[in-house]
């Protein structure tokens, strides 16, 4: 008996000969339920890059989440790769990423964990709640609202002085947070607001006259950096056309809440600032970039944009964008990346944005504060830099927060000390509490002792002792609060918010922050991966991240000793 001769097998043919091929598509598939969903809830929007955050907000407010079926159909939709969505989506904290057959909590309630809120007891409100049926309770970022602290989150709503029972009650309770009382268009407009303006547009004013007096006033940007108001416009002004302006209102620094009490209080004195600039500048659009967690700040100024057409001036057009939870977008290339719906990646400098910046155009940008004055500093800049201590000069609103008797905004003059402004402008310490240290510039700021609390706040006055002002955010510490426990839970909140994009950042913030949750802080260590970090990151939250702890051991021997011995 023969036995049958094998069928021939048929030749294997290489995947990329192009014949042959799946007999399915590759990769993930667009339902086409989700991608009728985004486009009926995207319809009368452009899928530009530039509004891929945007989007991705308004998904998530439809729907509570982003569901990786809607991602997919987005990126189809906007003919981005899935990757590039899902990259952004993942970068910011208040996107909430869900995955295929997730069932999200229909509830998400987000406790703040930066510093402030610690110390008031956000650790016992976490705890208290995190077995609550039907709800998800999560730590959460700084909310800007440190002197209310502990702070909750619920979606686009916020309890202040948080209890367990006041946070369960705004749980059941689905209604917006109120908007405050403030100076409205009508008011402002009656006690002379807009006149500056109207004198820029009637050619009653010339720009380098304008200038002079912002220089005059010793107006500097208050967002952190100092930088001479009128020289930055200057170099904006120098560059070829056209150019844009960005506002910086995405305040993350923890301790900061003055822009959101600017905002919500006088807005138009800011509008008007803002507009003087991008007449100064030539910048026919503004790009407002406002963070995500002042949501009663945004529905204010969507009402008050739309009166600036009563003026009947000729204003640029007025771009309001949302931030989605990233305190490196507080770095100004950061943000400007931001703005094109990337992920706040700082860029390399040089070219600066005043050269190179929004789309590629000359940029101006400023933060609320600085933008605030300015009508106040051009009309009278004698007035303005008169005000000042220690040879200071000009006014300085100090979000205070932490163990005083009153927190909250302080306008007061540059220069002022920590002890007077705890004194005068606090009420003093808190009931039961000595003062021991204090923040002078947040978290990147450094950590300082009772006994330097003399010392002037103003740029360029601390830097010497390791310290910054920054957005002079000054949070207080007293003899109750444990220094080594403020400087873990900093050098936490940088691991978290750095970026990633370089090693010694993201990396040593990381490193610096197993090495402080052990057992014994191994000192060299700490302080050779600081150096590192300060001398090799890309921005600025690498090479502040250390302050804290390299304060601690300069500052604070008492306390470290116990870690260290």
């Amino acid at each position: 008996m023969t036995q049958a001769s094998p069928k021939p097998t048929a030749p294997t043919r290489h995947p990329g000969r192009g014949k042959g091929g799946r007999s399915q598509p590759k990769g993930r598939q667009v339902e086409p339920s989700a991608l009728a969903e985004v486009a009926a809830l995207l319809a009368g929007r452009q899928p530009r890059r530039d509004l891929l955050i945007e989007h991705l907000h308004a998904l998530q407010d439809a729907h509570g989440h982003l569901s990786a079926r809607h991602l997919r159909a987005l990126a189809e939709w906007m003919r981005l790769p899935m990757a590039e969505v899902y990259e952004v989506a993942t970068f910011y904290h208040n996107f909430d990423v869900v995955t295929d057959g997730e069932a999200p909590p229909a509830t998400t309630i987000r406790v703040c964990d930066s510093l402030t809120c610690a110390m008031m007891g956000a650790e016992q409100l976490y705890q208290a709640l995190k077995d609550d049926k039907d709800v998800r309770v999560v730590h959460g970022a700084c909310m800007g609202r440190c002197d209310a602290a502990p702070v909750a989150r619920i979606g686009h709503r916020f309890v202040e002085r948080a209890t367990p029972e006041a946070v369960r009650a705004r749980v059941a309770d689905a209604g917006d947070d109120p908007v405050p009382d403030h100076v409205g268009f009508d008011a402002y407009v009656a006690d002379g607001g807009y006149g500056l303006l109207r004198a820029c547009q009637a050619g009653e004013e010339e720009v380098d006259a304008l200038l002079d007096r912002l220089d005059a006033g010793v107006l500097r940007g208050l967002g952190g950096a100092g930088f001479p108001t009128g020289r930055k416009w200057r170099f904006v002004r120098a560059e070829p056309g056209p150019r844009l302006m960005a506002v910086n209102a995405d305040e993350s620094e923890p301790g900061t809440f003055k822009d959101r009490h600017y905002l919500l209080s006088d807005p138009h004195r800011f509008l008007e600032g803002m507009l003087i600039g991008a007449w100064a500048v030539g910048a026919p659009t503004v790009y407002l970039y406002l963070r995500d967690e002042y949501p009663v700040v945004r529905r204010i100024l969507e009402t008050e944009l739309v009166r600036l057409a009563d003026l009947k001036l000729e204003l640029p057009e007025i771009v309001m964008r949302r931030g989605a939870g990233a305190y490196i977008c507080g770095e100004e290339s950061a943000m400007l990346e931001s703005l094109e719906g990337k992920r706040g990646l700082p860029r390399h400098k040089p070219p600066y944005p005043s050269q190179v910046g929004l789309f590629g155009r000359p940029t101006l940008i400023n933060n609320v504060e600085t933008l605030y004055w300015v009508r106040d500093v051009a009309t009278d800049p004698a007035k303005f830099a008169s005000e000042g201590r220690r040879g200071r000069k000009g006014l300085r609103s100090f979000s205070v927060s932490g163990r005083v008797r009153q927190p909250g905004v302080k306008l007061a003059p540059a220069g002022i000390s920590a002890r007077e402004l705890i004194d005068e402008y606090c009420g003093g310490m808190a009931e039961g509490h000595a003062f021991k240290g204090y923040l002078p510039g947040g978290a990147s700021g450094g950590v300082l002792p009772a006994s330097m609390a003399d010392l002037p706040l103003d740029f360029g006055t601390l830097e010497a002792h390791g310290a910054l002002i920054g957005s002079a955010a000054v949070i207080v510490l007293s003899d109750q609060d444990d220094v080594c426990d403020a400087a873990l839970n900093l050098m936490k909140f940088f691991a978290d918010e750095s970026c990633g994009q370089c090693t010694p950042c993201r990396a040593g913030c990381e490193k610096s922050v197993t090495l402080m949750q052990s057992g014994r802080w191994d000192r060299p260590l700490l302080e050779e991966v600081s150096r590192v970090m300060m001398d090799a990151s890309i921005c600025g939250l690498g090479q502040a991240a250390p302050n804290g702890l390299l304060t601690a051991f300069k500052y604070f021997p008492e306390d470290t000793k116990r870690r260290t011995g």
